[in-house]
């Protein structure tokens, strides 16, 4: 039985900086990981953190784990930059259905 995703499926990599909050010369992240990732460019629409609805224009999955909070920087394979919308860790246990991290991008 798969438990996590596997990596050959994982076909991208993109680049996170995990939000770390707001200062007085904007929001501030940190380092950059390079992460294995399958970026798919997909509309959706996606309740964000803070209550109001938006379109996410990319989903991204990775292996489970991955810190990224909402508000953190992503680059893409394509190079464009967004923002994580939000963020849902999957999990299944006792399922055939393997583990992963789902981010949803503005």
């Amino acid at each position: 039985m798969v438990t996590r995703v596997p990596a050959v499926l994982l076909r991208h990599r993109i680049v996170v900086e995990p939000y770390l909050g707001d200062t007085a010369y904007g929001p501030h992240y940190g380092p950059g990981i390079e992460v294995r990732a399958l970026a798919a460019p997909a509309r959706r629409m996606v309740r964000a953190p803070d209550g109001r609805q938006t379109t996410a224009t990319a989903t991204v999955i990775t292996a489970p784990g991955l810190e990224c909070p909402p508000g953190s920087r992503l680059t893409l394979p394509d190079g464009r930059t967004a923002t994580a919308l939000t963020v849902a860790e999957h999990t299944a246990p006792g399922l055939p259905i393997p583990a992963c991290t789902e981010v949803m991008c503005e």
